[in-house]
């Protein structure tokens, strides 16, 4: 199957701000959403107690940054995405409890020009799926830790594949189970087409093997229930 656009991606999110709004539920089709916000914000704070500025990678409506500044209030944050429309929803909403700086910036990662050794914290929840190529990922890992102050972290929660297809196989099964639960057959085949269609996931493995790649020191996995995780590195 041709995999969405990046136009496509963002036509997409343009319509879907309500339903990434919500801090306390995050979105209910990634299983262990809340788990997954409270421990890469928690993991974040202990790494860099006393960070002042972080990075939200594809931010959506600002659920991670929320979370963080539940932390670490008024941080400076910068906020990326490819939806206006969530940048719009994600400013506002982290304006309204936080003094510090808020930046914004429309765009695709691969193209945003990022400051070198500049954030404390990088959070990226949801969001590193939807990049394609092997080169394309080993371009952002490289980008994210150069953008990154010494002993800076980058915290990633994601759709992830197992390496193994076996494993592949029963980890997808279980989570089929999970959207049926949640919404029936109708919801289940929804949601795995858009999977399908505009997502190319890669293993935990796969990740943490890139970020010592580019050059971190330490890499954690903190969470995984099927095919979602949590983790992360420290430059």
């Amino acid at each position: 199957m041709k995999k969405s656009t990046v136009i496509e991606i963002k036509e997409r999110f343009d319509n879907e701000v309500l339903r990434f709004s919500n801090l306390e539920t995050g979105q209910t089709a990634t299983m262990d959403a809340q788990i997954s916000l409270e421990l890469l914000t928690c993991t974040a704070r202990a790494i860099k107690p006393n960070a002042t500025d972080m990075l939200d990678l594809g931010c959506g409506a600002g659920n991670y940054t929320l979370k963080m500044l539940s932390k670490i209030p008024n941080l400076e944050c910068t906020l990326i995405d490819l939806s206006q429309n969530m940048l719009d929803k994600a400013q506002e909403r982290v304006a309204e409890i936080s003094t510090g700086k808020i930046n914004v910036i429309q765009g695709d990662i691969r193209d945003v020009n990022l400051p070198n050794n500049h954030f404390d914290i990088i959070l990226a929840g949801a969001v590193l799926h939807h990049l394609r190529t092997d080169s394309d990922w080993e371009f952002v890992f490289q980008k994210l830790f150069e953008s990154l102050k010494p002993g800076g972290c980058l915290m990633i929660s994601d759709l992830v594949i197992q390496e193994n297809p076996a494993v592949n196989e029963v980890v997808w099964k279980m989570y089929g189970a999970y959207l049926k639960q949640l919404g029936g057959d109708v919801y289940q085949q929804k949601v795995f087409d858009y999977i399908e269609k505009e997502d190319s996931p890669r293993s935990i493995t796969y990740q943490l093997e890139l970020m010592k790649k580019v050059g971190f020191s330490s890499t954690e996995i903190l969470h995984k229930n099927a095919c979602f995780g949590a983790f992360g590195g420290v430059k």
